[in-house]
């Protein structure tokens, strides 16, 4: 690869984690601001609707710091995956109930429900695969410079 290539491959990629960390930071965040939409979306099969809408809130601000730092980021990407997976009951039973006390349209519900493959997918890439692969082209460009 060439060095223009490695840089812009750089640069795309680590706006790809700035703006995934940021997002997930403020999703988190999210959980705090308003707590009432996420209470309302969790199914009643599950217990403790208030602690677990604290828990999913400090993973996703935790998960959104880890990927920010390299040490960190594919233990957080694996973080943010499972945690996507968990809350996916959550998406399901408000696109199938809509959301109490909400004008939000159970079509736009049931839209977002691809959404969280979209997301699975920029955190596996993005964080997961990409610290191998990048640590890999990392070092083999590295072994170039000697």
């Amino acid at each position: 690869m060439t060095k223009d290539g490695y840089c812009l491959l750089w640069m795309r990629a680590a706006v790809s984690i700035w703006v995934l960390g940021i997002f997930f930071v403020v999703a988190g965040a999210n959980h705090f601001i308003n707590p009432d939409f996420y209470l309302a979306i969790m199914p009643p099969y599950l217990p403790w609707h208030g602690p677990l809408v604290f828990i999913s809130g400090v993973a996703e601000i935790l998960g959104g710091i880890g990927v920010l730092v390299p040490a960190t980021r594919r233990l957080a990407g694996w973080g943010l995956i499972a945690l996507l997976i968990a809350v996916y009951p959550a998406n399901i039973h408000a696109a199938l109930h809509g959301i109490p006390g909400s004008h939000i349209a159970r079509g736009w519900l049931i839209a977002r429900l691809p959404f969280q493959f979209v997301m699975l997918a920029w955190v596996y890439f993005s964080c997961v695969k990409r610290s191998k692969n990048f640590d890999n082209a990392k070092a083999q460009r590295r072994k170039g410079e000697r």
